[in-house]
């Protein structure tokens, strides 16, 4: 218990950092980038199976269309509409809509708990709150709800995969899948210019966002989703504006307000609320031990 929950408040609060590197790579063109982003971690979460033992496995059809759902929508489907989102209406409306993740994966997670209903819904509040109720559009609304879809599938369509691949080839395999999706888009919406020789400052950021935001989240996240289920697993995506607003103090690009210590503070007391719920039975719990390594 105390692992899984160290490792989604970990992987949540790092997803939430990439608010401060975010200028770094601002100008740089936004398929592109993430193609090279999603390269790069492929390459070292690839790199990290050979060197644990971990060997390739085969997939039955069932399996293939779970990861298939994970990258589109998880992976490539999130970064578009989080994009597009942004583009129509800033970034206030997407963080508002993605801080209801938390009650959506209480929900999918089977029978929550009551408990578990009030902590998601005191981490939503919080979330909302830190991330702020920004004017918005109904085409950044609509990109918003396609991101929330996205970041519910990212967790949820793994679950079935943790068992037999485990945390790090479910990093792997989808990270390297997103790649030639996302440079299919960019070549549709950016065209040739879709690449370029990153700056210093660039390369940096895109070095801290596969390593960082990627791998490490991922992995983090993929080890605590099957020990915690989905709904308490969920209730620490909360933490996502939180981090951004630590990253921001730390990189003094912006000072919190009051509104968003006090939302700070309701993620925290929604999650306590949360994790004091009774566990409900889960099917997720089956794989906990061979997920936890991922060997087969």
């Amino acid at each position: 218990m105390r692992n899984g929950v160290i490792g989604a408040a970990c992987a949540m609060f790092l997803v939430g950092t990439l608010a401060g590197v975010s200028g770094l790579v601002k100008d740089y063109p936004v398929y592109g980038g993430q193609a090279v982003r999603y390269l790069v971690a492929a390459v070292i979460l690839l790199v990290a199976t050979r060197v644990l033992g971990l060997r390739f496995v085969r997939l039955t059809a069932r399996e293939t269309l779970f990861l298939a759902g994970l990258t589109l929508f998880g992976l490539v489907i999130f970064n578009v509409c989080v994009v597009e989102s942004t583009r129509a209406s800033g970034p206030a409306l997407v963080g508002t809509v993605l801080g209801t993740v938390p009650l959506w994966l209480a929900l999918f997670g089977g029978r929550p708990a009551p408990r578990l209903l009030v902590g998601a819904a005191i981490v939503v509040a919080g979330a909302t709150l830190a991330t702020g109720l920004g004017s918005g559009n109904l085409p950044g609304l609509l990109w918003g709800l396609g991101a929330l879809v996205g970041e519910v599938c990212f967790s949820m369509l793994a679950i079935p995969l943790l068992p037999k691949l485990g945390a790090i080839r479910v990093s792997a395999y989808s990270t390297a899948l997103a790649v030639p999706l996302l440079a299919v888009i960019g070549l549709v919406k950016e065209g040739r210019g879709m690449f370029r020789a990153p700056t210093g400052p660039e390369v940096l950021g895109f070095g801290y966002l596969a390593l960082v935001v990627t791998v490490v989240a991922f992995f983090l996240w993929y080890s605590s989703l099957p020990r915690l289920g989905p709904g308490r697993a969920g209730l620490f995506a909360g933490l996502i504006p939180v981090g951004a607003i630590v990253t921001g103090l730390v990189l003094g690009i912006a000072t919190p307000s009051a509104y968003d210590l006090l939302g700070a503070g309701a993620v925290i007391a929604g999650i306590l609320v949360g994790l004091t719920a009774e566990r409900a039975p889960e099917a997720v719990q089956a794989g906990v031990t061979s997920s936890a390594t991922g060997r087969s």
